[in-house]
């Protein structure tokens, strides 16, 4: 096919107060007595009165996702055998959190209808069969995965996403209450993530019109809310949540690039979380992104936020060396970056020379 055809989000839900439609909203999707399964970030396992906002029916259930390191294999299977073997069958998985948590209720929606371990998944294309329906509610904004067709997974032997047609989420609800009282740091990360897709989107090789009014639109948001305003409020809320979703989209006829490649390899050897990954990666990466990261270090600057160094000092050379098979293994993000002779340009010394600045 010449063209991607691209499967969007079945449906979208914008506004304050959003989430308290949660309970008409999913109600036509239960299916019998088969619960509702609320994925939840465990940093809000103490906030009972959010917990108590949650529409509880029947056998439905709240399981706290440990979001402390990403997204992995054996975590989604775990989940899965744990909710097969309680409920047999579930009427719907809902994440509510960061982009870790939504990843791992796309992640555990799909491997309650396909076979194996997700492992077996990770690549383009190989889930065969739609998943349970799933509902993803940011309460951070930024990653874009409320819009994405990935869900982002550190398996055995690599970190990469389960990507099909089959992992976009049936329904989003963008209530930007939810992000009110976020972290500034967590905040800052995260949003990050959403102003480095733009950069990457919007001087990549793949870029078309489609891809560059979405990332032009987000690019714009991020700036004004980062550089253009003198202190954090509700409109700034308001404008996050709709540049993580335009940051999203702006990659589905694109691709992100050289930050993006070279922050999963860090992902994988030592854990680093994405939004921060991409902050401590994209601080060095001046020869490829030069007016981005000028505008990047502004926005650091102004945040007074820190932006960890000399992380991959002291690493041994099978270290360096499984970074790198990793970033390698990511193909489409280094065409975009680079062009189809990106193996020429992007060799192993080139990127261990990368790595060894972070």
């Amino acid at each position: 096919m010449k063209f991607r055809n691209f499967k969007l989000v079945g449906y979208v839900i914008f506004g304050r107060g959003a989430f308290n439609q949660l309970d008409e909203i999913i109600a036509p999707h239960r299916k019998g007595d088969a619960p509702m399964i609320f994925f939840v970030d465990h940093y809000f396992e103490k906030n009972q009165p959010f917990i108590s906002r949650i529409p509880l029916r029947g056998k439905d259930k709240v399981v706290f996702i440990d979001v402390t390191h990403e997204p992995k294999t054996v975590y989604v299977d775990r989940l899965r055998d744990e909710l097969t073997a309680e409920f047999g069958e579930v009427s719907g998985i809902i994440g509510i959190g960061g982009g870790s948590t939504m990843d791992m209720a796309k992640a555990v929606s799909l491997m309650m209808t396909n076979p194996g371990s997700s492992a077996d998944y990770q690549g383009w294309d190989l889930i065969k069969k739609p998943a349970v329906y799933k509902v993803g509610i940011p309460t951070l904004s930024g990653t874009g995965a409320e819009v994405s067709r990935t869900t982002v997974l550190t398996g055995p032997t690599k970190k990469l996403g389960m990507n099909s047609d089959y992992t976009p989420f049936d329904q989003i609800v963008l209530d930007p209450e939810l992000i009110k009282n976020a972290p500034v740091n967590q905040r800052f990360y995260t949003a990050m993530d959403c102003y480095i897709h733009c950069i990457e989107s919007l001087e990549g090789t793949y870029l078309n019109a489609f891809s560059r009014s979405y990332g032009e639109k987000a690019l714009e948001l991020c700036q004004e809310i980062y550089l253009k305003k003198e202190q954090w409020d509700d409109d700034a809320d308001e404008k996050l949540m709709m540049a993580s979703y335009a940051g999203g989209m702006s990659i589905a006829y694109s691709q992100v690039g050289v930050a993006h490649a070279v922050s999963y390899g860090l992902s994988y050897l030592l854990g680093t979380k994405h939004g921060i990954g991409n902050c401590i990666v994209f601080d060095k990466l001046e020869e490829f992104y030069p007016a981005g990261v000028k505008e990047f270090k502004q926005m650091v600057e102004k945040h007074q936020v820190e932006i960890p160094q000399h992380i991959t000092k002291g690493l041994s050379d099978a270290d360096f060396d499984k970074m790198i098979d990793v970033s390698m293994g990511l193909a489409p993000l280094w065409e975009n970056a680079l062009g189809k002779d990106w193996q020429q340009q992007m060799t192993r010394d080139r990127l261990r020379k990368l790595y060894e600045q972070l």
